[in-house]
């Protein structure tokens, strides 16, 4: 399921309009949702022109300002060296491969972690999945099941017993 994207508008006044939830934020709180995975779109107020990419953009350099935590400088040198359009398409398409595969390579060990937890949790579980279910541990309650299963089949040929013997009585009645 997508999130819905949040729509902001930026006023002449620098201040930032969140009209979904109609109040005000801060470029803290836009770096927040994006890092929530929420889509952000920002407006100017004025012209109704998308700046999102200005908003992102004064977000990183704030970060890098905050928290002196910034991106390496050979990244940033070849991004102002990107002026022309050819450079430019290149360097986006170069980082929007970069970042996807950064993300589906955490997301495999994250599932390949969660998976050895299993295996760890429960041996007897992965090798019955990984020989097709041929092996099966004898579950706790087993010998307790088996126990209440002949403890039936003594039953059932007791009262087996039983019922012959009735019915030889109720043969000799019948005949006397």
């Amino acid at each position: 399921m997508q999130t819905p994207e949040v729509l902001i508008r930026k006023y002449s006044d620098r201040r930032l309009y969140d009209t979904g939830a109609s109040r005000y934020v801060t470029l803290g709180d836009i770096a927040r949702m994006v890092r929530d995975g929420v889509e952000v779109r920002v407006v100017d107020g004025r012209t109704g022109k998308d700046i999102t990419h200005i908003i992102m953009t004064q977000i990183i350099v704030e970060d890098a300002k905050d928290r002196k935590l910034a991106l390496p400088l050979q990244l940033l040198t070849q991004l102002v060296r990107a002026s022309d359009k050819a450079t430019h398409d290149f360097l986006s398409w170069y980082l929007d491969n970069a970042f996807d595969l950064y993300q589906k390579t955490q997301s495999t060990v994250t599932s390949g972690l969660s998976e050895a937890k299993k295996v760890a949790l429960n041996p007897l579980d992965f090798v019955s999945d990984l020989l097709g279910g041929q092996v099966s541990p004898p579950a706790p309650e087993s010998r307790e099941v088996e126990e209440l299963r002949r403890q039936v089949e003594e039953l059932q040929a007791q009262l087996g017993k039983e019922q012959k013997s009735a019915r030889k009585t109720n043969k000799r009645k019948r005949k006397t």
